[in-house]
C-alpha cells in the first residue's frame, strides 16, 4: 500500500482532533472562566530510504543528504489560554468575584470536602450553613480564618463561613469618650435662673444606653457657669438612683472622709478631754492630743441600696469663656485642673455594687472645649454626644446586628453591623502556580494539580502580594475569540479536505496499478 494513504488517514485524525477543539471552544464561548484550548500538529516520524553521505575530496565528489520520506501527523500538544484574562462582565452581586491578575495567574481555591479544586470561576453564594460556595458545583472556597484578636492566621486554608452564629452579632463596647459643644447664650435666661439642662448619652459593657443628665447654670461672675451631675437614666428615662414612693432622690447625711491630692486621708490633731469634757493632762502639764480624721457632712444618694455621693461621679465643675471672644476657656474643679475636658467617673457606680443589669461602665472624659459663649438672640443649643468631636472613637456601641458582608480586592471579608461596627470576618487565599498551563481541566470550572504544574502548599498566597486583585460583583467571561475561531475552523476544514484528496488521488493511483493485470 501506499505510504501516502496512512500519512493521509493520520491527518484526517489530527484535523478531526483540532475540529473538535474548535467547536469545545464555541460551545463554551459563554461559559464563566473558560480557557480556550489550540492543537499543536506534530510529525510522526521519517522512513529513511537512503542515509547521508560524506563527501570525498580525493575524488571530488560531495556528501549526499539522507532521503527520508515522512509518514503523517499527530497531536503534538493541546496548549490551553490559560493566562488569557476574559472579560468583566458587571452583575452587581456581591459574591460574584474576579480574579484581576499582575505578575502571576491566580486561581480561587475550591474543596469538595476531600480535594482541593482550582477555578477561576468566581460565582459564589452562600450555603445554608454560611459557607461561600460555588453556584455550579457547591464546592466551599478556601482561605483564612481569624483569631479572636481580629488577626488573620495565614495558615493551612479551610472553608469560608461568612454567617454563624459568631458573626450575626457584634459586641457591644462601653463610652469612653464624649463632648459638648454649641452656643451657650450669653442671655439665656434659663441659665441664668435654674440652670441649662443638658444630656450626654453613653453605653455601658453590654450595650445598654444611658444618659447623663447635667445642669449648666451661671455664676455672679461673667462668662462662668456652674456645671454639675443632676442624675443618670436609662432607656426608659428611669433615675439609677433609689427613689422614694414620691418619686424623689432616696438621700441620707453622712460623714465623708476629706483626702489630699494623692487620696490619702486627711487627719486634724485635736485635745483629748474626759467623760466630763475636761482636758486630759500629760506628766509635763502638756494638753494630750490625738490623731482625728478629717470629716466633712455629705448628703448621699442611694445606688441600689448603697449610698454613693454624686460628686465622686462628676465633681462639681466651673465651665469659664472668654468675654472678649465668646469662645470656651476651661472647665476644672475642686480636684482637676483647668482643661478642655473633665471627667465622667462612672467606674465608681461598679465599685458599689453590680449594676441593675450586671454590666459595667467606663469612665468618661467629657470634651466642653467646642462650647461657645456668644449671643444667639437668648436661644442656647449648646449639647452633648458620645464620642470623640473628632473622630467619632470611644463612642460606646450596643450590640450590632449582621446587615451586610463584603469583600476588598485584596480577598478580606468584612461583616458591616447596625452598631456602625465593621469586621474582619476571614480572606480569601489563592493559588500560584510555577506553570499553570500544566493544569488539568477536570469539568465544572475547575482544575487540578499534575506533575508538570507544580504542587499545592495547602496554604495559598495574598493575591495583593504582587499587585493582583478581586473585583467584587465582577465575573470573568469566556476568553474565547470567535474570530480566531472561526478563522482555525476554516483552515482545519481545507485541512481535512485536502488530505481526504491525498486519499482519493492514491486510491486512483492504486486503481491503475491494479489495471495493469488486464
Amino acid at each position: 500500500m501506499m505510504r501516502s494513504l496512512y500519512s493521509a488517514v493520520s491527518g484526517l485524525k489530527t484535523h478531526q482532533t483540532r475540529m473538535d477543539v474548535i467547536g469545545n471552544n464555541i460551545a463554551n464561548v459563554n461559559t464563566e472562566a473558560f480557557k480556550s484550548s489550540s492543537v499543536r500538529f506534530s510529525e510522526i516520524m521519517y522512513q529513511t530510504t537512503e542515509g547521508a553521505t560524506f563527501g570525498n575530496a580525493a575524488s571530488g565528489t560531495g556528501g549526499k543528504n539522507a532521503k527520508q520520506i515522512g509518514l503523517g501527523v499527530v497531536s503534538g500538544a493541546t496548549a490551553v489560554n490559560i493566562t488569557g484574562a476574559g472579560s468583566a462582565e458587571t452583575t452587581g452581586n456581591p459574591f460574584d468575584l474576579r480574579l484581576n491578575d499582575k505578575n502571576s495567574t491566580n486561581f480561587f481555591i475550591v474543596s469538595d470536602g476531600a480535594n482541593k479544586f482550582f477555578t477561576r470561576a468566581g460565582d459564589f453564594y452562600v450555603d445554608g450553613n454560611g459557607y461561600l460556595c460555588m453556584s455550579s458545583t457547591g464546592y466551599t472556597l478556601q482561605g483564612w480564618q481569624v483569631d479572636a484578636n481580629g488577626n488573620v492566621m495565614q495558615d493551612q486554608v479551610s472553608a469560608l463561613r461568612v454567617m454563624s452564629s459568631a458573626t450575626k452579632t457584634s459586641a457591644p463596647e462601653a463610652t469612653t469618650k464624649a463632648y459638648v459643644s454649641g452656643v451657650l447664650d450669653k442671655n439665656d435666661a434659663q441659665a441664668a435662673d435654674s440652670g441649662r439642662v443638658i444630656t450626654i448619652p453613653f453605653f455601658d459593657d453590654l450595650g445598654y444606653n444611658y444618659s447623663a443628665k447635667f445642669n449648666i447654670k451661671k455664676t455672679n461672675t461673667d462668662g462662668t457657669y456652674d456645671v454639675k451631675l443632676t442624675d443618670i437614666v436609662d432607656s426608659k428615662g428611669n433615675s439609677l438612683f433609689d427613689l422614694d414612693k414620691d418619686g424623689n432622690f432616696q438621700t441620707t447625711i453622712l460623714d465623708k472622709p476629706v483626702l489630699d491630692a494623692n487620696g490619702k486621708q486627711i487627719y486634724d490633731t485635736v485635745p483629748v478631754t474626759d467623760a466630763e469634757g475636761r482636758p486630759v493632762m500629760n506628766e509635763d502639764g502638756t494638753q494630750q492630743t490625738k490623731q482625728v480624721p478629717r470629716t466633712v457632712k455629705t448628703e448621699y444618694r442611694y445606688y441600689n441600696g448603697k449610698p454613693i455621693d454624686v460628686q465622686d461621679i462628676f465633681q462639681n465643675a466651673s465651665l469659664a469663656f472668654d468675654q472678649s471672644e465668646g469662645t470656651f476657656t476651661s472647665i476644672s474643679s475642686a480636684t482637676s485642673a483647668a482643661a478642655d475636658s473633665i471627667k465622667l467617673n462612672l467606674s465608681v457606680l461598679n465599685t458599689q455594687s453590680a449594676s441593675k443589669n450586671g454590666s459595667k461602665f467606663s469612665d468618661i472624659d467629657v470634651d466642653f472645649s467646642k462650647s461657645m459663649n456668644y449671643n444667639n438672640n437668648g436661644t442656647s443649643t449648646i449639647g452633648g454626644m458620645n464620642g470623640d468631636i473628632k473622630d467619632g472613637s470611644g463612642k460606646g456601641k450596643a450590640l450590632g446586628a449582621l446587615t451586610g458582608i463584603s469583600v476588598n480586592d485584596d480577598g478580606k471579608i468584612y461583616g458591616s453591623y447596625d452598631n456602625g461596627n465593621t469586621v474582619l470576618l476571614c480572606q480569601i487565599s489563592v493559588a500560584q502556580f510555577a506553570n499553570a498551563s500544566g493544569l488539568e481541566k477536570v469539568g465544572d470550572n475547575c482544575y487540578q494539580t499534575t506533575l508538570n504544574s507544580g504542587d499545592f502548599d495547602g496554604i495559598g498566597v495574598e493575591i495583593s502580594g504582587d499587585g493582583s486583585s478581586i473585583a467584587s460583583g465582577q465575573l470573568e467571561m469566556s476568553n474565547v475569540d470567535l474570530s480566531s475561531q472561526f478563522t482555525d475552523m476554516i483552515v482545519t476544514q481545507r485541512g481535512f479536505q485536502a488530505n481526504s484528496r491525498v486519499i482519493t488521488t492514491s486510491d486512483t493511483l492504486l486503481e491503475e496499478l491494479i489495471n495493469l493485470k488486464r
